[in-house]
């Protein structure tokens, strides 16, 4: 543990950028970079990001350390603030931080609602059922799985995606446990490359498109790149598969409830809501995504009243802990079952970035970084700290540390941030996932295995956005 906190410090303060700075423009501003509380904030929030790392050994959940990491940075900027007689600085610039944080809140959790919707509605277990029912061997299943997790997490986001893929690869591989554990990697480097050409795909791309520099369209540039990222690794790797057919699964295939594809549709259209409200009308995605989600309040009291048959709670007064409550489609269990510990994991890592970088370091790194090593370096070089340290504080730091690039070399930090974290287990939030979700047959070290591997599509990936983007 001693010898991680003095090998991950140095790239701590490489990305601890200044997020309030620019917002406190009225305000004064103390530089306290050279100060004990720049020292104690630098500590406390590398400590908090230590237990997210090691969340599955210690079973505390990702979202307590980091939410205490923001409360006691700020605790500390304030006083000192206070002390010097500057009493709205540190308010002007937490306002800021939150405001971001309040956008993508919402964001996510309008997705979150739209992708539990059609888990309850058995349209991803009707997908399972139709894999496992078609008796396809372990090879095929194998680069299916990939294709699949490739092409549904632009839309579904790769994390959920590549839970619902696992999910199959686990019902057909119970007999063959190497098969689980390669075809796992295969999933997270699909699931990771597919969100990297997408603004929905991953919170980086995300939070890259929300921030206004890159185009929705533009994008989609980096398809082949991220074909080719998946591509290489998957192609080595289908040489150590075992052959044969997994044994025939029986029982009744999975039917979609009612409404079910009329949400996936419904979804399709609140993504395309998100993004005319953002180029034709220039408001914040956010916006498109919660005028999204009333289709889909609507369109649950429509199934509640007319599909199921169950009285639709806007007619009935009934306490919250009523059963009835809990009978057919109901839009706001649907919310409650967002992925909570996710969302406020991005509170702690936006509140604690930003007090960071509002302590003052974006003027010790920022020159270093993308001045004297220049973005080619230093944005692949992004890629290799989003596999150690976890993509979205490293994007977030790049967005808030807003180094002068072109389009182009947006494109490359989005592109190796978000392909960057497959090269191991824990630098991104679908290796993370499968590591519980198949414990014991996909694990750290399996990954590592074929990090070398993984480590080759990357850079062919890069070279292949050169060549056709650059």
């Amino acid at each position: 543990m001693k010898h991680l906190v003095s090998w991950l410090s140095p790239l701590i303060l490489l990305l601890l950028p200044s997020l309030a700075f620019a917002s406190g423009d009225t305000h004064e501003w103390i530089d306290l970079t050279r100060h004990w509380v720049g020292y104690t904030a630098i500590a406390v929030f590398v400590i908090g990001y230590i237990f997210v790392i090691f969340e599955e050994q210690v079973h505390m959940r990702k979202s307590k350390p980091v939410m205490m990491s923001a409360g006691i940075i700020w605790i500390l900027i304030a006083a000192v603030y206070a002390n010097n007689g500057f009493n709205h600085s540190a308010e002007v610039a937490i306002r800021h931080n939150f405001l971001e944080y309040a956008e993508l809140f919402f964001f996510l959790m309008v997705a979150m609602t739209y992708i539990n919707a059609m888990l309850e509605r058995g349209v991803f277990d009707a997908l399972r059922s139709w894999l496992v029912a078609k008796g396809f061997s372990y090879k095929t299943l194998f680069w299916l799985t990939g294709i699949l997790a490739f092409f549904i997490s632009p839309i579904a986001d790769n994390l959920t995606t590549a839970l619902i893929m696992c999910a199959v690869v686990m019902a057909v591989g119970a007999d063959k446990p190497a098969f689980i554990g390669i075809a796992c990697i295969n999933i997270v480097v699909a699931a990771n490359a597919g969100g990297a050409f997408s603004p929905f795909g991953d919170i980086t791309t995300l939070m890259v498109w929300q921030k206004g520099n890159v185009d929705f369209a533009t994008f989609f540039t980096l398809f082949i790149p991220s074909v080719v990222n998946f591509i290489i690794p998957a192609a080595i790797m289908h040489f150590a598969l075992p052959s044969g057919t997994p044994s025939p699964e029986t029982g009744e295939a999975v039917k979609i409830k009612a409404g079910g594809l009329q949400i996936v549709g419904l979804f399709l259209i609140t993504i395309a809501t998100a993004v005319s409200f953002h180029n034709f009308l220039h408001l914040p995605p956010v916006y498109g995504m919660m005028f999204g989600l009333g289709y889909l309040k609507l369109y649950g009291f429509y199934i509640r009243r007319f599909k199921e048959n169950v009285p639709a709670m806007d007619n009935v007064d009934l306490p919250p802990s009523s059963e009835a409550h809990h009978d057919g489609f109901d839009i706001f269990d649907k919310v409650a079952k967002s992925e909570w510990d996710t969302l406020f994991f991005f509170y702690g890592v936006i509140l604690s970035v930003g007090g960071l970088g509002f302590i003052g370091y974006l003027d010790l790194t920022s020159n270093y970084v993308y001045g004297e090593l220049g973005p080619d370096v230093a944005n692949v070089l992004v890629g290799f700290m989003s596999a150690i340290v976890d993509n979205i504080p490293v994007m977030f730091a790049v967005l808030t540390m807003n180094p002068e690039m072109s389009e182009f070399h947006w494109l490359l930090v989005t592109l190796t941030a978000g392909v960057g974290g497959s090269m191991l287990s824990v630098g991104s939030a679908a290796g993370v996932a499968l590591m519980g979700q198949a414990r014991g047959h996909y694990t750290f070290f399996s990954h590592l295995k074929w990090t070398p591997v993984i480590a080759l599509g990357y850079g062919a990936s890069i070279y292949t956005h050169y060549l056709i983007n650059g």
